[in-house]
């Protein structure tokens, strides 16, 4: 079968939502689909081939469509580029014939509802309007990340029947052969005798990176807090607020278990302030926190707690510094049980796969020819 896979996402991007999208298109590949990346044609300063970017098979292929009137600062270039590639993807859709639509745009879902062609619509965040509403009910099956985000739907009067809950994967063979600690750390140049608490990924509110810099100031000298992500800018800010936070900047996908590596235990600072991430989120840093075999320290919030528990994590009140830091205190003190809890995490992330979810969200179809 012939899966369109529709986002107006750059590709490749420092952003996580790259990756998922790459995991999944090579995961449906390898069930034996022939499947096809659309994506808008627009300037990238990430030069890189995007498979080799992302570490996935060339099991796909990745058609660039054009768009035109980008500007990230300007609200109405960046209305005409999604306008204009959702219209050439609706265009490519036409001429390529396929048997199954995909996509995590509500703009593209929307035009998709039009066509009368079986789609899936991903949903990733909980918002409602006029193409939410289209999509969601048009849709051949609504996939959200989260039961949380589920039951938001279902309250706006979305079949239960038709959404289908899909957590985040990861892909196990990025995390077979990491880095050691030592080598690790001597590559990003972290002091080989401290203990390090670690985070890795977007700096933003929701995900309470706030309450994880803050907590720096309040625990013992010898843990070191590092960060690795973030924009340049907004790293210059941040050193001048937090003198004890050690920011690393952005790092390539491509390094992710290594630098893992390097933590003695991984933090997920969600805030409790934001629906997207109390109720909608499932983040793929904590499929690769799980899969690294070390400790986690993660807010207690509902979308976390679905896939964790006090087995494989220990968790803080959310936006607490202080319950953060006495959290990371905790958990590096007591290592016998913190090691217990990550290889309990290790084990229980296996079943979270790529292929696994993709399999997953074809066979709730209830059509065969898209299981292999």
């Amino acid at each position: 079968m012939k899966i369109l896979y529709i986002t107006t996402v750059r590709i490749p991007t420092e952003k996580a939502h790259g990756v998922q999208i790459m995991k999944m298109c090579e995961a449906i590949a390898s069930l034996g689909h022939t499947v096809e990346l659309v994506v808008p044609r627009q300037l990238n300063k990430l030069k890189d081939d995007p498979f080799t970017y992302y570490a996935v098979d060339r099991t796909f292929t990745i058609t660039y469509a054009n768009a035109i009137g980008f500007g990230p600062y300007n609200r109405i270039g960046y209305w005409i580029h999604r306008l204009t590639f959702a219209l050439a993807a609706i265009w490519l859709t036409k001429q390529h014939h396929a048997d199954l639509l995909y996509t995590r745009d509500e703009l593209i879902a929307g035009f998709l509802s039009l066509l009368h062609k079986r789609f899936i619509f991903e949903v990733h965040e909980g918002r409602w309007n006029a193409f939410m509403r289209r999509a969601t009910f048009a849709a051949s099956r609504t996939v959200v990340l989260t039961k949380g985000l589920a039951d938001y739907l279902v309250e706006r009067g979305v079949p239960k029947e038709k959404i289908h809950v899909a957590p985040d994967a990861v892909d196990q063979r990025t995390f077979q052969n990491p880095e050691s600690l030592e080598a690790a750390r001597l590559r990003l140049e972290l002091p080989l005798h401290e203990k390090i608490a670690l985070y890795i990924g977007r700096i933003d509110d929701w995900k309470g990176t706030d309450t994880f810099f803050k907590s720096a100031a309040l625990m013992p000298s010898n843990i070191l807090v590092a960060v690795i992500g973030g924009e340049e800018q907004q790293i210059a800010d941040l050193k001048k607020s937090y003198p004890r936070v050690l920011f690393l900047g952005y790092r390539p996908y491509r390094e992710l278990a290594n630098n893992q590596a390097a933590a003695d235990v991984l933090i997920l600072p969600n805030s409790a302030k934001h629906d997207i991430s109390t109720r909608d989120t499932s983040p793929l840093k904590l499929f690769s926190y799980m899969a690294s075999g070390k400790p986690i320290v993660a807010s207690d919030v509902p979308s976390l707690r679905e896939i964790l528990d006090e087995k494989t994590a220990s968790f803080f009140k959310p936006d607490d510094p202080a319950s953060l830091a006495r959290a990371i205190e905790y958990t590096l003190e007591d290592s016998v049980s913190a090691s217990k809890r990550a290889e309990a995490a290790r084990v229980k992330v296996q079943q979270f796969s790529w292929e696994n979810r993709a399999k997953l969200i074809l066979a709730s179809l209830n059509d065969s020819a898209f299981v292999r």
